[in-house]
């Protein structure tokens, strides 16, 4: 009897719920959006700490923020456990305050923000070598004006990403045209414009464009030029 490793279920990437919904990343837009603006709202801290880049992550157990200063060629890992009953933003909250009233305590002695930073770094795991915080730059399909052509083909922007691209759209527009075609029942209308928009994205697909974005798939990533953190970017898609 062949034994299958059983999948391991997916959590959201901002509250840590399990997803009983089918998405992968987040259980709501509203959830993402929330743990943005949290975050947004709590980088003091990262500039006390002349922080160039940041990552923030957790598990069932720990909260992970790593930090590189741009003074520093060393990654500071501050390592939190979780608190139960709480969500990982809360206890994000819980270890900046904590952090937040170490800086200042030790500004207020010393009088000296660089003592201050280091005294505050002093509380992390210090280790040689940054380039787990270090971004990638990751394309994304720029589908401005393909909305609509995507929803009459049925497919999604991560479709856009496929190597076989026209072979993935000439497909998706055989399946709806059997489907909407008026010699099969359908409405001609609607079988305008399922062409109109397989048209549409055949050309889009020989001129691609294409956004970049700095970050990674599984993290939350601090910019500190830009002062802002911004959610883990799209997972790549295996190319066919």
């Amino acid at each position: 009897m062949k034994l299958t490793k059983k999948k391991k279920p997916a959590r959201c990437l901002s509250c840590g719920a399990i997803d009983h919904t089918g998405r992968r990343r987040y259980c709501s837009i509203e959830c993402r959006q929330k743990m943005r603006y949290s975050l947004n709202v709590r980088t003091g801290l990262l500039r006390a700490l002349h922080t160039r880049y940041a990552t923030f992550y957790f598990t069932d157990a720990f909260l992970i923020m790593d930090v590189l200063p741009f003074d520093s060629s060393d990654l500071y890992s501050f390592i939190y456990p979780r608190t139960a009953g709480k969500k990982p933003v809360e206890d994000f909250f819980e270890m900046a305050n904590t952090l937040g009233t170490a800086w200042w305590e030790e500004m207020k002695r010393t009088n000296r923000k660089y003592l201050a930073k280091n005294f505050v770094l002093g509380k992390a795991v210090q280790q040689a070598g940054s380039d787990s915080v270090r971004p990638m730059e990751i394309r994304i399909p720029s589908i401005r004006g393909q909305g609509k052509s995507l929803i009459y083909l049925n497919l999604g922007a991560k479709d856009l990403r496929s190597a076989a691209l026209k072979s993935v759209i000439k497909s998706a527009y055989r399946r709806q045209a059997l489907r909407h075609h008026p010699d099969k029942g359908g409405d001609d209308a609607t079988f305008r414009k399922i062409h109109a928009a397989y048209e549409a994205l055949i050309q889009w697909a020989e001129m691609p464009s294409f956004s970049r974005r700095n970050g990674f798939p599984d993290k939350w990533f601090y910019d500190g030029v830009k002062d802002r953190w911004v959610q883990p970017t799209p997972v790549p898609a295996a190319t066919e």
